[in-house]
């Protein structure tokens, strides 16, 4: 394992040159320590994770010391926010510090956001603020247990650094970690402002670096874009099936690694609402829970309207086609999986859809039904979950198929059973009532609950002796905080 002092810096992005970033120094907090850090997350880079307790790990991540190799630089891009175009946005309040390769030759940008203003800021402070940071570290590392493609976070600072926003808070920094930080809205930014030979060296870039086995297809750009559809395609059917709410589904939001990317007003679902709108910001619910596939489509179209200059229409009109077949695919198969269903029958999808619908109006607790369907015989489980319901004649109804579908599948091991379904559907989930509890404690200074959370949250599959209490449904103020863009 490495030390701080022995990480490898290969910065490719910022080789690229200042048209596409700007070099800016972090702004350093008071007094940096540590919060919280994964050491998952700091395994990807082969560094120890006994280093995060040193006084150097804060010192770096909370922007008072850089290692000689590393190039800030904070990235220019544009996108679609609401649907309006916005011609400049770039990283207002992040740095890519530099790209750390690992002794596999996996290449990890090193993000560090809250550091500070830079040429993008605009009106902003360039700061994030604990609470923010808390929740994009947990929602990072939680998604990727739960098997959610995501970007990964190292830790997350806290300081006594004062910012303003609804009131004075204390600011932090969060250090992020991906392939690439590369957004549809970098594609978007050098199309409209027509900059073609910055357009093409980042579209080599790309491909190169991050898709470099289209480049073995007789037209490499249009298989890289279909790679991006498919890995979207899956992304979100996840989304979907695991009750995940993103919020912000702006194209400067989109990974061109169809990877979970900016965390703001995030939310999983609690009770099964399709129409949940986690962001108080959207207020038309453009995002809402069941808008996140369209807007998934939307995005994507969005992105080949800037891919026009290396990709025919027609083949990018052809190939996005394929994004809502290849999300079903995909969901189907994800929820037959949660249902216990070991193979696919033409009715399926009606099954489902019913059971989501008996849910809806009976407000059920979307994750607990699917863990605790697994907990006994088909039968007895439906019987036990029976109470949850208003409807009851109906859920009665619903029971009877789905006992049918899965006998038709033959004998059943319940323990067989009960193994293969609480393999893919969690005890544990980052409800916004308990990263809130942590929160509100790491606000005044105890930072064991945010820690503990983490823990829980990383083996979400697993019951964990003395953690029931991470298991529970929130209690009714815990359904109704309202989450909005402001960090």
């Amino acid at each position: 394992m490495k030390t701080l002092e022995t990480l490898t810096f290969d910065n490719r992005f910022a080789r690229l040159g200042d048209g596409f970033s700007a070099h800016v120094l972090p702004e350093p907090i008071d007094n940096p320590r540590l919060v919280v850090a994964s050491p998952a997350a700091m395994t990807l880079l082969d560094l120890d994770p006994a280093q995060a307790e040193t006084a150097l790990f804060a010192e770096i991540f909370g922007g008072h010391k850089l290692w000689a190799e590393t190039e800030p630089r904070a990235m220019v891009y544009s996108g679609h926010q609401f649907g309006h175009y916005n011609p400049q946005l770039g990283d207002g309040r992040g740095l890519l510090l530099g790209e750390v390769y690992n002794e596999a030759g996996e290449h990890w940008d090193l993000h560090l956001k809250g550091a500070g203003q830079t040429p993008f800021s605009r009106m902003g402070d360039g700061r994030a603020v604990l609470r923010s940071s808390i929740r994009e570290f947990l929602a990072s590392e939680a998604l990727h247990a739960l098997g959610i493609p995501t970007t990964r976070a190292l830790c997350v600072i806290g300081s006594d650094t004062p910012v303003w926003r609804e009131k004075q808070e204390r600011a932090a920094m969060v250090l992020r970690l991906a392939p690439s930080h590369v957004r549809f809205g970098h594609f978007e930014y050098f199309y409209y402002t027509k900059k073609p030979e910055l357009h093409a060296a980042l579209a080599e870039h790309v491909l190169n670096l991050h898709f470099a086995e289209c480049r073995e297809q007789p037209e490499p750009y249009l298989a890289m874009y279909r790679e991006i559809v498919e890995r979207n395609a899956e992304l979100i059917a996840k989304w979907q099936a695991y009750g995940f709410c993103h919020g912000v589904m702006n194209t400067d939001n989109m990974s061109i690694l169809g990877i979970t990317f900016d965390f703001g007003p995030f939310a999983f679902l609690d009770d099964f609402d399709a129409n949940f709108i986690c962001n108080h910001s959207d207020d038309q619910g453009r995002y809402s829970f069941s808008n996140q596939v369209p807007i998934g489509q939307w995005n994507l179209s969005a992105l080949a309207q800037a891919l026009t200059p290396f990709i025919s229409v027609d083949a990018l009109r052809e190939t996005l086609g394929l994004y809502l077949p290849l999300y079903q695919a995909h969901y189907l198969d994800l929820m037959r999986r949660r249902l216990g269903l070991t193979c696919a029958e033409e009715d399926d999808q009606k099954l489902l859809e019913r059971l989501l619908q008996l849910m809806q109006n009976s407000g059920v607790d979307y994750s607990l039904f699917f863990r605790r369907l697994g907990d006994q015989a088909p039968d007895q489980a439906i019987a036990t979950l029976r109470d949850d319901f208003v409807d009851l004649k109906g859920f009665d109804a619903w029971g009877e198929q789905y006992v049918a579908r899965v006998n038709r599948e033959g004998p059943v091991d319940q323990d067989q059973r009960r193994a293969r379904m609480h393999a893919v559907n969690p005890l544990y989930v980052l409800r916004n009532y308990l990263a809130q509890k942590a929160i509100d404690a790491a606000e005044s200074g105890d930072y064991d609950e945010v820690r503990r959370l983490h823990t829980v949250l990383s083996k979400p599959f697993e019951e964990q002796p003395g953690m029931d209490s991470y298991a529970e449904r929130p209690p009714e103020w815990g359904k109704h905080l309202e989450i909005s863009c402001s960090s």
